[in-house]
């Protein structure tokens, strides 16, 4: 299918009835970019437990509506934020097109034992090429694979599905009919 830019459609004269704002409408759906998310990554476990009770004891402060204590909770969770950041590792996923992502999962068919528990596609093979193509910091296959085998189970499972559940993100709502 052709891609077509908002300058090059005739709007149709009933839908600009209805909504006299949808060649803006349609400029703006065909902006978007597909969705992010982020993997933090931080091996100083002080400073991550640090960070958590900082995020704790503001959202207390923000609960009890007790102004002083917001603005003292909120420095010190800046301050733990700002250790994280400098210690830790951010990698960013990115959404790929469906029809990308679609024949993605069609390059990876399940083994024999996968297809008889139902997978449509083998998770072990798909991984390190999504977490490759996901990863806007430019993850190499190779590095996928040898992260997702070498690092613990937990820390694994976790990049797997930073790039698995970004493929899935909904930023909209069907609102009240």
């Amino acid at each position: 299918m052709p891609k077509t830019t908002a300058a090059s459609v005739t709007p149709p004269p009933a839908a600009v009835a209805r909504d006299p704002h949808w060649t803006a409408k349609m400029e703006r759906l065909r902006a978007r970019k597909r969705p992010t998310a982020k993997l933090e990554i931080c091996d100083d476990d002080t400073i991550r437990q640090a960070l958590v009770r900082a995020r704790a004891e503001h959202d207390m402060a923000v609960a009890v509506g007790d102004e002083d204590s917001q603005k003292a909770t909120a420095q010190a969770l800046e301050a733990a934020q700002a250790a994280f950041d400098e210690a830790g590792i951010t990698l960013t996923f990115q959404a790929l097109p469906s029809a990308e992502f679609e024949a993605l999962k069609k390059a990876h068919p399940p083994t024999e034992e996968q297809a008889e528990d139902r997978q449509d596609f083998n998770p072990d093979t798909l991984g390190p090429e999504l977490v490759s193509r996901s990863c806007l910091d430019e993850l190499t296959v190779e590095d996928a694979a040898d992260f997702l085998e070498n690092w613990g189970v937990g820390e694994a499972t976790q990049l797997f599905f930073a790039a698995w559940n970004i493929q899935s993100h909904v930023r909209s709502d069907l609102g009240k009919g």
